[in-house]
C-alpha cells in the first residue's frame, strides 16, 4: 500500500491518513481469542494484553485499558504525535460515537503514514 510522507502531511487531517483496511475482533472475544488472532499475522500491531496468568476464557473487554484515540477532523500532526508514542506506531481513529473507523498506521522509519492509499 501507498504512503503519505509526514512532510507531506502538513495540512492533512485524520481522515486523509486513516489505514481503513483493519480487523476487529467482536467485543465478546476471549483472551484467547485474542492471542490465538496475534498468532496468524505479523502485521496485527494494536491489542494490547499484559503477560501473566490471564484466564484464556475470560472476556478480553475485562483485562483491555483504554488507550489514546483520535476523532477523524483532527490534524494529522496529531495522529502521528500519538501513534508514535506506542510501541505499535498506531493510534484508532473514532467517530464521536466510539465507533472504530481505522487507524493511523505510522512507517517504522517515523516517516509516513502507511496504507493512506
Amino acid at each position: 500500500m501507498a504512503r503519505t510522507n509526514v512532510s507531506d502531511a502538513a495540512d492533512l487531517t485524520i481522515a486523509d491518513v486513516l489505514h481503513k483496511q483493519f480487523e476487529a475482533l467482536p467485543g465478546d472475544a476471549t483472551v484467547a481469542d485474542v492471542r490465538e488472532w496475534f498468532a496468524v499475522s505479523s502485521h496485527r500491531r494494536m491489542a494490547f494484553l499484559v503477560e501473566g496468568d490471564l484466564d484464556a476464557q475470560a472476556p478480553a473487554a475485562g483485562v483491555a485499558r483504554n488507550g489514546p484515540t483520535v476523532a477523524p477532523d483532527a490534524s494529522a500532526h496529531v495522529g502521528y504525535e500519538l501513534a508514535t508514542q506506542t510501541d505499535a506506531l498506531r493510534v484508532p481513529a473514532v467517530d464521536r460515537d466510539g465507533n472504530l473507523l481505522g487507524v493511523v498506521a505510522v512507517t517504522n522509519d517515523r516517516a509516513g503514514f502507511c496504507g493512506t492509499s
